[in-house]
């Protein structure tokens, strides 16, 4: 489990993304986590230079929706440089969390080995509430931050592999 702030991000490391163009998916099922990590990605690339139009949001019912909404966005925009897919799943009393979770990490890798465009895992798998919070822009940053900054290092890893 993380005990520090893992968001933090040095500007001068980090591709100007002002040439990048943006999609984030986001799941509404555990609303007030997932908007919590989409301010965070939308924010971060802003910051990092990114231009507000050239960030498309679309949202889904849940986070196993995320693999084909992704890929619908995927197939609508191409020019797209990266997609950030983000969502949320919380432990309960059934193995639906188990389930939930291996199909989206799974259905995210393979857009990512089929696809052109790199598709960004952004889904908290939290034992509890609390967890999430703290990881949605809480105690421990926000992994939406940490989604977009690598959304922006894979748009140019890209670019840069283009010939």
């Amino acid at each position: 489990m993380a005990t520090t702030n893992l968001s933090s991000y040095d500007k001068n490391t980090i591709p100007n993304a002002k040439d990048f163009r943006f999609g984030i998916v986001v799941s509404e099922w555990n609303q007030s986590i997932t908007e919590g990590m989409f301010q965070g990605a939308f924010d971060a690339l802003l910051d990092c230079g990114a231009i507000k139009d050239n960030i498309v949001r679309w949202n889904v019912p849940g986070s196993f929706e995320l693999i084909h909404g992704c890929k619908l966005m995927a197939n609508s925009y191409d020019m797209l440089d990266a997609i950030i897919a983000i969502g949320s799943v919380i432990q309960g009393e059934t193995k639906h969390f188990d389930y939930v979770c291996e199909a989206v990490a799974q259905g995210i890798k393979d857009l990512n080995v089929h696809g052109t465009i790199p598709v960004i895992f952004c889904v908290l798998t939290d034992n509890h509430i609390q967890q999430s919070i703290d990881r949605s822009g809480g105690k421990h940053g926000n992994k939406g931050t940490e989604a977009a900054i690598a959304a922006i290092k894979m748009a140019q890893l890209r670019k840069e592999a283009r010939f």
